[in-house]
């Protein structure tokens, strides 16, 4: 008798009942009175029980990913403003973030993907099909422009200091410090273009798979995770930087804040009753709903009280927890519509019901009704 290794998830057979006399009638010959009885309820389930979507294998290096690199992405477009505004503080503490932040980002991607080696072989080639491919050299150029912007920080003081040590400066000094007029202006651009697409990407690569609630909102989650990525910049700038200079964060959790409130409830309404579902409920619910009490109390107090060093810090560290809210709710939500079959049956089946309506009665064939 041959064996398959799917035999252990089979449910146990019931007992059949001996029929009398050759009657083909299990019951032999009585009939049900309540024949409704024979039908049992429609339950969501799949063949031996297994998930009819597999559950993207991410743990929650993942999710703290998400967060870490949308912060990265919008510290660097803070320090590139701050940069051009004349506000070293916020340029500074800008560019320290960025690079800090993605290291981090990129150590928890290497770590769900088990090896260090496999993130290096993912820059072994490109395809702009592939958001992982595609977003793994945004990193890599986006710490590139970053890294070389924090470098030029720290440099320049050393080199102030030395030109000012020795009267006019050594020939070697000087031309350092002209090398790093020219530079420091194309490392902050560089950084600041790469900035955008890192803190979109990631909504993308979660849009990309067959997960219900990710991939059907693949229109409005990158609005979501930008403005939730210049809300968490915004609130570390609160933090970090003193309040004579952190006006245009102020004016960015503002934004942001609006922005994400306004693109989240825009998604749960393409989504239905059904696909956001998942958003509103559970674990993921509760994070996202703390995620919007945190964002609107953190932006009420950054644009209020944001000139007071420690109001503007604790509306800082509200912001950023409302992000970190926000991509673990919806990292939560996508887990849990991908486990339950209602979440990926019910949407099939209107679809089909939408056909036939529209007179599709075959993917390759419309005949008019």
């Amino acid at each position: 008798m041959t064996t398959n290794p799917l035999d252990a998830d089979r449910p146990p057979e019931l007992p059949r009942r001996k029929r009398k006399n050759g009657d083909p009638s299990p019951n032999g010959g009585r009939r049900r009175r309540d024949e409704s009885m024979m039908v049992p309820d429609v339950t969501f389930d799949s063949y031996y029980g297994r998930h009819i979507v597999k559950p993207a294998p991410w743990e929650k290096e993942v999710a703290a990913y998400l967060f870490l690199g949308g912060l990265a992405g919008g510290s660097a477009l803070l320090a590139a403003g701050g940069a051009a505004l004349g506000l070293p503080a916020l340029r500074r503490a800008g560019r320290i973030t960025a690079v800090a932040t993605a290291a981090l980002g990129g150590a928890a991607l290497a770590k769900d993907l088990g090896r260090p080696s496999r993130a290096l072989n993912m820059m072994r080639t490109v395809k702009l099909t592939s958001p992982m491919s595609v977003g793994s050299w945004i990193l890599t150029a986006f710490g590139t422009f970053a890294s070389g912007a924090l470098a030029s920080e720290v440099a320049r003081p050393m080199l102030d200091k030395r030109g000012g040590a020795s009267g006019s400066g050594g020939s070697a000094v000087t031309l350092a410090s002209k090398a790093l007029n020219v530079l420091d202006p194309s490392l902050t651009v560089g950084s600041a273009f790469f900035a955008p697409p890192l803190a979109a990407y990631t909504a993308v690569l979660l849009a990309d798979t067959a997960t219900p609630t990710w991939h059907e909102s693949y229109r409005e989650l990158p609005f979501v995770f930008v403005s939730s990525a210049n809300l968490a910049a915004a609130g570390m700038a609160l933090v970090t930087v003193p309040s004579s200079q952190n006006g245009p964060a102020r004016k960015l959790a503002a934004v942001s804040a609006v922005s994400e409130l306004v693109a989240f409830e825009r998604m749960q309404d393409k989504l239905g009753p059904l696909l956001s579902e998942p958003l509103r409920t559970g674990k993921a619910g509760r994070l996202l709903k703390a995620s919007r009490a945190l964002t609107v109390g953190g932006a009420l107090g950054a644009v209020t009280l944001g000139h007071h060093r420690v109001a503007a810090a604790l509306s800082g560290a509200a912001l950023m927890a409302a992000s970190v809210c926000t991509r673990f709710g919806v990292f939560e939500a996508g887990m849990t519509s991908a486990i339950d079959p209602k979440y990926t049956v019910e949407p099939q089946r209107e679809r089909l019901e939408k056909r036939r309506a529209a007179g599709i009665v075959d993917d390759s064939i419309t005949t008019a009704r």
